[in-house]
C-alpha cells in the first residue's frame, strides 16, 4: 500500500452549503434568458484528502433532482479529474474534466458532445479563498477560441 500526501485544493468546499444557481435556458443559442433556482450541497473527503465527493439537491423550476460530483486528484500530473452523475440518467457518467488550480482558481477541461456537435466544456473555481466561493460551467463551440457561460453556482456555509 502506498502512502499519498494530502491536496488541500478542495478544502474550501468541505461541509454542508445553499447555492444559488443561475443558468441559460440554452446553451450556444445566442439565449440571454436565465433561470435562477436553489440548492444545496454537500462536500466531504474521500481517498486520504485526494478525493472528494460532492452531494447535490437542485431545486430545478421543472422538478428537483440530484446528483453528486466525484473527484480525483493525481500526485503524478498535479491534475484533478471531475465527473458529474445524476439521478436523471443514473447509469452514465459524464466526461470527466481535468485540471489544476493556480493563484487559487480552479480551471478543468474536457472535449465534449453538445446536441450532437463538438464543444470544449470548461469548469472554473472562483473566490476560492472566501466564504463564498464560485462554480461556474462554460462551453466553446470553436475550440476555445470564445466561451459562453451558461451555468454558475454561488455557495453560502450552511
Amino acid at each position: 500500500m502506498t502512502a499519498t500526501t494530502h491536496c488541500p485544493d478542495f478544502d474550501f468546499q468541505q461541509g454542508c452549503w445553499t447555492v444559488h444557481h443561475r443558468r441559460l435556458k440554452a446553451r450556444l443559442a445566442n439565449c440571454t434568458d436565465w433561470e435562477t433556482f436553489p440548492g444545496t450541497s454537500e462536500q466531504r473527503p474521500v481517498l486520504g484528502g485526494n478525493g472528494n465527493i460532492e452531494d447535490n439537491l437542485l431545486h430545478l423550476p421543472g422538478g428537483d433532482y440530484r446528483a453528486i460530483a466525484v473527484r480525483s486528484y493525481d500526485p503524478a500530473s498535479g491534475t484533478w479529474a471531475i465527473w458529474w452523475l445524476d439521478d436523471r440518467n443514473p447509469h452514465a457518467l459524464d466526461t470527466p474534466v481535468i485540471g489544476r488550480f493556480e493563484n487559487g482558481t480552479g480551471s478543468f477541461y474536457a472535449d465534449d458532445m453538445h446536441e450532437g456537435r463538438p464543444v470544449r466544456m470548461r469548469f472554473l473555481w472562483l473566490r476560492t479563498d472566501t466564504e463564498r466561493p464560485r462554480w461556474e460551467q462554460a462551453l466553446s463551440a470553436d475550440g476555445g477560441a470564445t466561451w459562453e457561460t451558461n451555468w454558475t453556482m454561488d455557495f453560502t456555509r450552511a
